[in-house]
């Protein structure tokens, strides 16, 4: 027993142990408790706060912004307010205008109706006036025929013997003026005729203005110029436009046309020809068109050869090609690329004279007649055609308006103008510049190619033999031999109705059928 409660002893004093344990540990856990209580207290209290602060700054914002849409409203309220006004007096402007228009309409509605009213009146007066002025002039014929003793129809025989005795005297005197004028004109177309004829003498100034020379090594290559059956000239003078002369001078060949171009072309062709030695149809058209691309660089280099002998720079390639071309036209026998020249200086010299800009000046001068290239396909006077394509490809207004008034076709703006235009004049009437009949030549057989290309179906024409011959090539597939024949018929006829010319001119239209095929 005693054994028994030792342990039993021992167990009391463990429970008391735990139970003091337990005791303690729930006073800490009170104070804990009380502790973390406090601490959920203030960061509710802090929670509570924040979002009272929070919403109270959400509506001080709100508040703002309510303010401002409400300024904002106030605007656009006020703004609308001042358009409506503002329309509300237009319309009444209007309203007062086409009040005042309709008081005006409905015043001269009455005026005119007031006009009618007078017009009848007028018009009914004035048949009153008639009926009487009828009877007085029954009753004064009468009268008359009682005096004079004589009919009506007595008395008008008589005024016409009369008229008719002044009208024989009228007309022999208008006889005798027409006759002078007559004598006059007569004497007039002689002298003209003269001229002309004196003109078509002069040899040497004609060869030297529409012939140019080919060398020959040997007269045997004329043989190969002529080919069989003469297809190789032929095929020359349809490719050129030329009219190739061969005669019994040695060593050359003469290429007759008035358009140096073409003469220029041809006379190349006939050259490459014959260094190639291959000479034949259908090689002709190859080498006339690589002379013709060959000729436009050379056209380029001489526009290059005038822009530095003036001093210019700065222009447009196309423009330099039309100064070049210049260098193979001529106006009344004077050389136009050498007169661009002439006036680019005179007007640069009298621009320095005077102060201004001589470069401008020298540019508008050599400018001044690049329209005389152009003319040709082109509606218009060359200044004003010239004018155009400058101001197409970069030329400023200065030198633009110079070109187009050097002719005063347009109003003269500025110094520059009358300096180019009285270095054209002072160009052209300088002593053995120009020759008129020369120009006037070279302008018909311009007419004459222009007539025939005016007409439908043809392809190209050339005024060959001094223009006593006009070659017409027409489209094999659009035109009939019939048709040819009616074709030269009308070409003909308009040349004499439009033209004037010594002699006669003669037509010829060609129709040709080519055939090609290629062996492969």
């Amino acid at each position: 027993m005693e054994q028994l409660a030792l342990p039993l002893g021992l167990v009391a004093l463990v429970f008391a142990v735990l139970w003091l344990r337990l005791v303690g540990r729930q006073g800490e856990l009170s104070s804990a408790l009380a502790t973390a209580k406090a601490k959920v207290e203030s960061l509710d209290a802090t929670r509570r706060s924040d979002v009272e602060r929070a919403r109270s700054d959400a509506e001080l914002r709100n508040m703002e912004k309510l303010v401002e849409l409400r300024e904002q409203l106030e605007r656009e309220r006020v703004a609308e307010r001042s358009d409506l006004r503002a329309q509300e007096d237009a319309l009444r402007a209007r309203s007062v205008d086409v009040d005042a228009r309709a008081r005006e309409a409905d015043l001269k509605a009455e005026r005119a109706e007031q006009g009618e009213e007078q017009l009848r009146d007028k018009q009914s007066q004035l048949e009153k006036d008639r009926a009487v002025l009828a009877g007085e002039r029954a009753q004064l014929s009468t009268e008359l025929e009682a005096l004079s003793g004589l009919s009506k129809e007595e008395a008008r025989n008589i005024v016409l013997q009369r008229a008719e005795t002044e009208a024989r005297s009228d007309i022999a005197t208008r006889l005798k003026e027409i006759e002078a004028d007559v004598r006059g004109r007569a004497e007039a177309s002689a002298k003209k005729v003269i001229a002309l004829a004196i003109q078509r003498y002069a040899g040497d100034y004609s060869c030297e203005r529409t012939v140019s020379v080919v060398p020959l090594a040997s007269d045997d290559l004329k043989g190969r110029i002529i080919g069989r059956e003469g297809r190789n000239i032929r095929a020359l003078e349809a490719a050129t436009g030329v009219d190739i002369i061969i005669d019994d001078t040695p060593e050359c060949v003469v290429v007759s046309a008035y358009n140096p171009i073409r003469r220029e072309v041809a006379k190349r062709a006939i050259e490459v020809l014959l260094e190639d030695g291959r000479v034949h149809p259908s090689r002709v058209e190859s080498v006339v068109r690589k002379a013709e691309f060959d000729f436009h660089r050379v056209v380029r280099a001489a526009g290059d050869q005038a822009a530095h002998e003036v001093g210019i720079q700065g222009i447009h390639p196309e423009v330099l090609k039309l100064i070049g071309a210049l260098k193979y036209r001529t106006s009344y026998g004077q050389n136009q690329w050498q007169h661009a020249l002439e006036v680019a200086f005179l007007a640069g010299m009298m621009a320095s004279e005077l102060g201004l800009d001589e470069q401008l000046a020298r540019r508008a001068g050599l400018l001044h007649d690049i329209g005389k290239v152009l003319d040709q396909t082109a509606e218009g006077s060359h200044a004003l055609i010239g004018a155009e394509f400058a101001r197409k490809h970069g030329e400023c207004e200065q030198v633009v308006n110079a070109i187009a008034s050097h002719h005063e076709e347009v109003e003269q703006r500025t110094v520059y103008d009358v300096l180019v235009q009285a270095a054209d004049a002072i160009s052209g009437a300088r002593p053995g510049a120009r020759r008129e009949m020369a120009q006037a030549h070279t302008q018909r057989l311009e007419s004459l190619e222009r007539i025939a290309n005016s007409f439908p179906g043809v392809a190209r024409s050339y005024a060959v033999q001094a223009g006593r011959e006009l070659r017409v090539l027409v489209e094999n597939s659009v035109m009939s031999d019939d048709e040819a024949v009616l074709l030269s018929h009308d070409i003909a006829r308009r040349i004499e109705g439009e033209l004037n010319y010594p002699g006669q001119v003669k037509v010829t239209v060609i129709r040709e059928t080519r055939i090609v095929q290629y062996a492969r």
